[in-house]
């Protein structure tokens, strides 16, 4: 096992390419064809479900005695958040739903591209109330909720007519622009790095692997999934030989929580969950012995691919690995170092073969092969003396009268 050299410029490419993709869950088959064409051009070979999941194979190339080995999967999510046309008002104003789970205050200011069935418009994200000058106090008075906003298109549009005279219909995508900033001191700052900046590293990771020829010990397949936003993600796309599922996401940066814009940030326990005890703890032990550095956190509000892949009825251990980012579903930040470490580290993995080596069988007929999380001393009772109570009590022993004051 070695530590691969990972191809950074790539890797920033990569990122603005698919930042500059809109894809909002439901409107993907663009990022699709741009993920396919980049695993072409790596040489991985991949296939696609009938929706566009894509799931690329790096085969395993050990020699034959290792060959049982169980598969183990990487999966990553192309969709990101997004809106949808739900009316179109009177005066010519768009009301919204939101894609996926996120604040209404994000969308707000908002510049965005609709989406018809032949054309596309620009416009913005306005609360009900949008001009101090008219209004007043009351613009910061508004409630935080989709109710309170509308799309105002850049159009000339007066009347729901209007609206519908460019063919503009409820249930048309809305794509928020990501307005991606490359800084030189290595921060991205971006709408949509959820997920596109764990995509971005995991083509940088799979592309150093197919570049070094390295030896694998078990099929790793590569996992691009298009619903993970609406809640589906990775459930019907786990075939049945993979033992291993670890999800690339974002980690949110925030006080009270372990994630870092510095390092990989590995949580132990999600909504779904606690992640795999053995799985998770080996991961902390590649970047222990390779000098990577790693935050530990818990999520508390989150699911991920690999919880989805578990819910679905999948017998694999899980575990999930994260880029931090400050203003999760937001204006997301974090640093090109991260997601350098985060593809050092799926390389890592990649070439170290099963957590377990009982997980290269589907069932076991007996719990002696079986895997222990705890040892010998830590399962021994904890002795407690207790005091022999006849040696603190005086019993039936004669006393001296009391005598009266």
């Amino acid at each position: 096992m070695q530590k691969l050299p990972i191809d950074t410029t790539f890797l920033k490419t990569t990122l603005l390419e698919l930042l500059h993709i809109p894809s909002p869950a439901g409107l993907t088959d663009e990022i699709v064809h741009y993920t396919g064409a980049k695993l072409d051009a790596i040489g991985i070979a991949y296939e696609l479900t009938r929706r566009g999941t894509i799931r690329a194979v790096l085969r395993r190339n050990m020699p034959e005695r290792r060959r049982s080995s169980p598969a183990c999967a990487i999966v990553s999510h192309l969709d990101t958040l997004g809106a949808m046309v739900r009316e179109i008002k009177p005066n010519g104003r768009l009301s919204l739903s939101p894609i996926g789970t996120w604040s209404s205050r994000w969308a707000e200011g908002g510049r965005v591209t609709l989406f018809t069935e032949t054309g596309r418009h620009r416009g913005s994200v306005l609360p009900l109330l949008a001009s101090g000058h008219v209004f007043n106090e009351a613009v910061d008075a508004q409630p935080v909720s989709w109710d309170q906003l509308e799309l105002r298109l850049d159009e000339d549009v007066e009347t729901d007519g209007d609206v519908r005279a460019l063919r503009i219909q409820i249930g048309d995508f809305v794509s928020f622009d990501a307005n991606p900033e490359l800084l030189e001191n290595g921060y991205v700052v971006s709408r949509h790095l959820d997920d596109k900046a764990g995509v971005a590293a995991v083509l940088a990771a799979v592309k150093a692997i197919v570049d070094s020829g390295v030896q694998i010990p078990m099929d790793c397949h590569v996992v691009f999934t298009l619903t993970e936003e609406v809640g589906s993600g990775a459930r019907a796309v786990i075939q049945s030989d993979v033992s291993e599922v670890i999800g690339i996401d974002i980690g949110p940066v925030a006080a009270g929580q372990g994630a870092r814009e510095r390092g990989v940030t590995i949580p132990l326990m999600d909504s779904a969950g606690p992640h795999d005890y053995h799985l998770t703890r080996r991961l902390l032990k590649l970047c222990d012995e390779h000098g990577i550095h790693t935050n530990r956190d818990v999520f508390r509000f989150y699911h991920s691919d690999a919880g989805a892949a578990v819910s679905a009825g999948h017998d694999v251990r899980t575990a999930l690995l994260c880029f931090g980012a400050d203003a999760s579903h937001g204006y997301e930040r974090t640093h090109i170092s991260v997601l350098s470490d985060l593809a050092q580290l799926m390389t890592l993995y990649i070439q170290s073969g099963p957590t377990l080596a009982e997980d290269r069988h589907h069932r076991l007929d007996s719990v002696d092969s079986f895997s222990h999380q705890l040892d010998a001393g830590q399962l021994a009772p904890v002795e407690t003396t207790q005091p022999d109570v006849t040696e603190l009590v005086r019993l039936n022993e004669p006393r001296e009268p009391h005598e009266p004051h």
